[in-house]
């Protein structure tokens, strides 16, 4: 989340981070066991919510040995690290979307037309949806038909779960076979009546099927793209059958127990 700062305040905050971590661990080397994340580096640590809890201790660690560091310090990161998408209150739940981090994979050797290329297959993205209010009991929030792992969090009614998903479809990818999942239909099931309540729609690129002509020329014209692709209705109609969302959630993986793997859910999507 810190890497290549774009501006030289930024720059100069993360340089005082890195300083302050050295000193600290100079002068009080950690002597702790280490903790085996395994797949929660993957699922956990690249969703926002995480990283910012993560942040929360590193800086509550420096408070306690004496270095004033501000928390706040670390907010424009957060806000460049995982923009917000878009946000919308369905049912009394409260929806919030965010860029999420997804490492790109690098494909094998291929021909190109000067020489011999390794691809990155940069098509699949991730986003973390935070849902408010969120009574299990009562609701099943869905992204494209299948229901969202949320998990709850220390804030006790804040529940988040990661959904991850090819954005894009190149010649050259990891899966090439997949189609892009885009656009992304968020639902709110209400249980009882059977149906979904309102949702939102999130474009991955232009909703008018178009492409840019050029870059944004600042961040202001950056975040009006993003917004301007985030649609406050756009839900599922009819009837919903809840017991079989019941089902797929029940046989959805477990090793990534906060994300949505849209390319395992092609048939559906």
């Amino acid at each position: 989340a810190f890497e290549m700062p774009p501006h030289p305040q930024m720059a100069l905050v993360q340089s005082v981070l890195v300083r302050s971590l050295v000193s600290r661990f100079w002068e009080a080397p950690y002597r702790s066991s280490l903790v085996r994340w395994g797949t929660d580096l993957y699922d956990r640590f690249l969703l926002p919510w995480y990283v910012r809890s993560d942040i929360d201790g590193v800086v509550a660690d420096l408070l306690d040995h004496g270095y004033e560091f501000d928390r706040s310090w670390l907010d424009p990161f957060m806000e460049f690290r995982f923009p917000l998408i878009g946000e919308t209150v369905v049912d009394g739940v409260e929806l919030e979307l965010r860029r999420a981090i997804e490492p790109w994979h690098v494909l094998g050797e291929q021909v190109s037309g000067s020489g011999t290329a390794r691809y990155v297959d940069s098509s699949v993205e991730r986003l973390q949806v935070r849902a408010d209010n969120f009574n299990p009991e009562r609701h099943i929030i869905t992204c494209n038909g299948v229901p969202l792992p949320l998990q709850p969090t220390d804030r006790p009614g804040v529940s988040v779960a990661g959904v991850r998903f090819k954005a894009w479809a190149p010649w050259s990818s990891l899966h090439p076979s997949i189609e892009a999942h885009g656009p992304l239909v968020l639902d709110v099931i209400d249980r009882w009546s059977e149906r979904s309540r309102g949702g939102c729609r999130y474009s991955v690129t232009h909703p008018g099927g178009l492409s840019y002509e050029s870059f944004p020329v600042n961040a202001v014209e950056a975040e009006s793209r993003r917004s301007n692709r985030f649609f406050r209705h756009g839900h599922t109609p009819g009837r919903v059958d809840v017991a079989a969302l019941d089902e797929l959630a029940a046989a959805l993986p477990r090793e990534y127990a906060r994300t949505l793997d849209l390319r395992k859910h092609a048939e559906i999507t």
